[in-house]
């Protein structure tokens, strides 16, 4: 997950370089930035957390900075600023690492998906 995050926030560095001008792109573009790379750096402090608790909790930052990143592709997206079959391999990535880190929480706080 170390080197999936790493290489994620990547791909979003060069995806954000690359857009167009305008205020839209240089607005979400900043947006996305942050958020993407900040999964990795949140993943990698809840791999140095002291406590249980804490390691969920900072999962819980990844979760929601992955999934703020899966809203601004589809904004950049649905927006027309980007072709959104451009962006379908960095939106499948925000889903799969938002499963890995979602089954990684409920694993280690010992609960199971609710039918």
């Amino acid at each position: 997950m170390k080197s999936r995050t790493r290489a994620f926030a990547l791909r979003v560095i060069k995806l954000v370089d690359s857009l167009p001008p305008g205020r839209v792109s240089e607005v979400l573009g900043k947006q996305l930035l942050r958020s993407a790379t900040s999964v990795g750096a949140n993943y990698r402090a809840a791999r140095r957390s002291r406590s249980r608790a804490e390691f969920v909790s900072k999962l819980g930052i990844v979760e929601e900075e992955v999934d703020e990143s899966s809203y601004r592709l589809e904004l950049l997206a649905d927006s027309g600023v980007v072709r959104a079959s451009r962006l379908d391999e960095l939106r499948t990535e925000c889903d799969e690492i938002t499963a890995i880190v979602v089954a990684t929480i409920r694993s280690t706080k010992g609960t199971r998906k609710q039918a």
